[in-house]
């Protein structure tokens, strides 16, 4: 038993050593740039470090657990730790934001307080993913919201405001429900809240309590991982943000939504779980042919690159909802692959937006010629998000694929009518991917135009694109990197669906 609070530690370095952004020297911005890019690179080395030293692979229990009271009047428990599930999110919410840092060079405005806000976000979504304890987790989700507002009503693109007042509605209106869900199910049966994962997840509930109580986290979890209809927020905030802060948001604040449906809805609600479960599965394959539709008629390129992502949460969902372990362990390979890829080609749109100024796709066209860096990892990058075998996303949509196919919940005709609409969707991803490809670098447009001398992406952004393009190869094609993560864990989550 390992009794140093590795977790704690990482959980707060990040909002603590960003605090002491303002008390730094106004010697211009490149001494905050430095020492936050420091911070994000020590604190994921310290991860790494406590992973690969603490972490049993084989142990499908809760590691490097702490527990300490917090508050005494109502039992509420600082109660943090780690197990197969929550470590692959952990490790791409490292390795995301210190990229987006990175990426947010060219930031000059209120320098300080971007960074902080990045910082404190990089320490709610650590938090979030590692908390063991419903309140702790509940407010970890808030500790993300205010940041991205700011970050996105300060450095956003021209209707700044609509969006960032839209992401706040959404989302707070998501956590209203978070917040009563946690609080019935904390209160239920009992004087003192129990708040506690291990305890809840052994407690059985009336099965129309329970129906209640998964509705409420459903409609949370799928505003932050946009399930439709409650996606609206997407597109608006993706397309006005500074594209650190859409890397961020791609990246990781959509896999919130994803892991807590696994986290929450699986662990504790089984039995609601698998009466939702085949209406996960129909919101899943409408949500893939519904986006990928939807991104074809978008002008706007984040805005096509966000309705993509939306298409690629439809994949996880449908994971989720097919209750076997392929599927289960499909989609959280899904929620790792989604991480890279949306963050990159977010990266890349955020990066050309910096040479020519552009956001809509029938203006441009013909940037091949001056910016033949950008051409080759943006052509690399939407041909991962299109599933191209030897790619993480090709794997992971496979693995789904043979876990709703093996499913012993549903019968042989929904099976195949589902998988033959999810085989629609993943023909409509290439055409909209090539299609802003093709709007974008091919034609002639651009190199009429008269300054027509464009610096192509310098090392810095070339570092970015290919760290994130690395990780995106090795899952594809060695994926056992995540799945052997997750596997112990997945396997009792659904041990609970079948034995008990």
């Amino acid at each position: 038993m390992n009794y140093f609070p590795w977790l704690t530690i990482i959980v707060v370095l990040p909002v603590f050593a960003g605090s002491l952004i303002f008390f730094l020297p106004h010697r211009g911005n490149k001494l905050i740039k430095w020492y936050t890019i420091c911070i994000c690179i020590f604190e994921l080395l310290l991860t790494t470090y406590a992973f690969s030293y603490h972490f049993r692979l084989d142990d499908p229990l809760i590691q490097l657990a702490e527990d300490y009271k917090w508050i005494n009047f109502f039992d509420f428990y600082w109660r943090v730790g780690l197990d197969g599930l929550s470590i692959g999110p952990i490790l791409l919410t490292g390795f995301i934001t210190t990229l987006a840092i990175l990426a947010a060079w060219p930031v000059t405005r209120d320098s300080r307080l971007f960074y902080f806000l990045m910082l404190a976000m990089y320490s709610g979504q650590i938090g979030s993913f590692s908390s063991r304890d419903l309140l702790l987790f509940f407010i970890m989700w808030e500790c993300e919201l205010i940041p991205v507002y700011l970050l996105l009503s300060m450095w956003g693109g021209k209707k700044r405001l609509y969006s960032a007042t839209k992401f706040i509605l959404y989302t707070a209106g998501g956590s209203i429900f978070l917040l009563i869900g946690v609080l019935g199910i904390g209160l239920y049966g009992s004087n003192e809240p129990t708040l506690n994962f291990e305890t809840l997840a052994n407690q059985s509930y009336p099965v129309a309590l329970e129906i209640i109580f998964y509705i409420g986290f459903l409609i949370a979890f799928a505003v932050k991982s946009p399930i439709i209809p409650l996606h609206t927020w997407l597109p608006d905030t993706h397309g006005e943000a500074h594209y650190s802060t859409c890397m961020l948001l791609a990246g990781i604040l959509l896999k919130m939504g994803a892991y807590g449906l696994v986290r929450i809805n699986m662990e504790l609600l089984p039995h609601a779980h698998s009466i939702f479960s085949p209406w996960l599965i129909i919101v899943g394959t409408m949500q893939i042919i519904y986006a990928a539709s939807t991104s074809l008629g978008q002008r706007n390129l984040k805005k096509r690159i966000a309705y993509s992502s939306i298409s690629h949460m439809g994949f996880i969902i449908i994971g989720i909802g097919s209750i076997t372990d392929t599927g289960l362990n499909g989609a959280i390979l899904q929620i790792i692959s989604h991480g890279f890829i949306g963050a990159a080609l977010f990266f890349l749109a955020g990066t050309s937006y910096d040479r020519i100024r552009l956001v809509y796709l029938d203006e441009m066209g013909g940037m091949a010629i001056p910016l033949p860096k950008i051409f080759t990892m943006f052509g690399i990058l939407s041909m991962a998000s299109l599933a191209l075998p030897g790619m993480s996303g090709f794997v992971a949509e496979l693995i789904v694929f043979f876990g709703i196919i093996t499913s012993q919940k549903y019968f042989l005709m929904p099976k195949i009518l589902i998988t033959f609409v999810m085989a629609i969707g993943m023909i409509l991803t290439p055409i909209y991917s090539l299609s802003m490809s093709r709007q974008m670098f091919y034609g002639y447009k651009l190199f009429n135009a008269p300054s027509s001398y464009f610096f192509d992406s310098g090392p810095r952004e070339l570092f970015v694109s290919v760290s994130i393009f690395l990780p995106v190869i090795g899952i594809g094609i060695y994926p056992d990197f995540v799945l052997s993560l997750s596997g112990e864990k997945v396997e009792t989550i659904l041990y609970n669906y079948f034995y008990r």
